[in-house]
């Protein structure tokens, strides 16, 4: 089993993985034209890209877990200090503008935020969306960031804590509770809800991006063979494809494939792209991750995430709303563009400005206190 072993060869590890930027990017842009798009789109756009966020969050966790670790062992001294910094480097990331959006909301009396504020203050609104099998609105999106979060509170400890020669069963078994937790769900009636954003029900997709890690880390000759080959990301896509088929065509509209199996082979296919976008893509999939543009909106996709619902969301935004009313002025001066893709592009330059502001001005200033608390 190959692990670093020295301080050198794990900094080397944790070196940037310039694709990955690209996989960020589509994944917000899917979520976002599944949200602007609603009823017309007919793919679950927004389920993959959140799920894809899932499994490269998984990855990223645990390849700086695992290393961090292997550090700690080198330098003989004990976890203590990498869970600080991981809790202050995360802290730094997400919670500035993640906390300064809410107050925000808050003040201007946003639909639905006033009364759920503590739950959004603590990152449990998705436990909120289970208890009542409802929807808050406009950020309904922030569901996912609670599942991350409650993620967060216990997976750096499993893998500080347990033994490396252990930790690939533990993640299989995440990955297995999930499964079967989603299976009893379903068949105990439970409301679809509860399985679409419970962090528990989530795991495996987090659990495939840290055996992804893991594989590359510990197994690096057998993760590269894994994730070069074409055809098994191929043979993840069809089962992929298969299991839209299935959710399709089953009645009635939330069956087994939707509720229980949907997540699992989405996160396989996520898994083997995120492994052929770690060892790098070639030819033109490779100019779309690493181009400029990409790359860029990959760094924003926070931002983005965050702030598209409030640009425009295709159920909840109401007439009146001022990303609205300017394109309804636009379209006065060109009605040609009423109808056209035109309103998407719209929107994705507002989104895009918004998270540009805020990366500039509030994210990255906080990112670079990161420095001072380095594993």
């Amino acid at each position: 089993m190959a692990v670093p072993t020295t301080v050198e060869t794990v900094q080397k590890e944790k070196g940037y993985l310039a694709q990955l930027d690209g996989l960020r990017f589509i994944a917000v842009t899917l979520v976002m034209i599944d949200h602007w798009l609603g009823e017309r789109v007919q793919l679950p756009l927004g389920y993959f890209g959140v799920n894809l966020f899932f499994v490269l969050s998984g990855f990223l966790i645990t390849r700086i877990l695992i290393i961090s670790k292997a550090q700690d062992n080198q330098l003989e001294r004990t976890h203590s200090r990498s869970l600080k910094q991981f809790y202050i480097r995360r802290s730094l990331r997400i919670f500035p503008v993640y906390y300064i959006m809410l107050l925000v909301l808050a003040l201007i009396n946003f639909p639905s935020i006033r009364a759920t504020l503590p739950w959004f203050l603590t990152y449990t609104q998705n436990i909120w969306v289970a208890i009542h099998h409802t929807w808050f609105g406009a950020v309904d999106h922030l569901w996912s960031l609670a599942v991350e979060e409650q993620y967060y509170l216990f997976f750096p400890f499993l893998v500080f804590f347990i033994p490396n020669r252990f930790l690939l069963r533990s993640l299989f078994f995440l990955i297995g509770i999930s499964v079967l937790l989603r299976v009893y769900l379903f068949a105990t009636g439970a409301a679809w809800m509860v399985q679409f954003v419970m962090m528990p029900t989530c795991l495996d997709a987090f659990g495939m991006g840290s055996v992804l890690a893991y594989g590359m880390i510990f197994h690096r000759e057998r993760f590269t063979k894994w994730v070069s080959s074409s055809w098994l990301l191929l043979a993840s896509l069809a089962l992929y494809a298969f299991d839209l088929y299935m959710m399709k065509s089953l009645a009635p509209s939330r069956n087994l494939f939707t509720d229980v199996f949907d997540r699992f082979f989405t996160s396989l296919f996520c898994f083997f792209l995120i492994g052929k976008a770690v060892i790098g893509f070639k030819g033109v999939f490779k100019t779309i991750l690493e181009h400029s543009v990409s790359t860029y909106l990959g760094q924003i996709s926070y931002g983005l995430y965050l702030f598209h619902n409030l640009v425009f969301n295709a159920y909840h935004t109401p007439p009146n709303a001022i990303t609205l009313r300017i394109w309804n002025r636009l379209t006065e001066w060109t009605p040609f563009l009423t109808d056209s893709p035109a309103r998407l592009l719209y929107f994705y330059v507002v989104t895009v400005s918004l998270a540009t502001v805020s990366w500039f001005l509030i994210e990255k200033p906080f990112n670079s206190l990161k420095s001072r608390f380095a594993y």
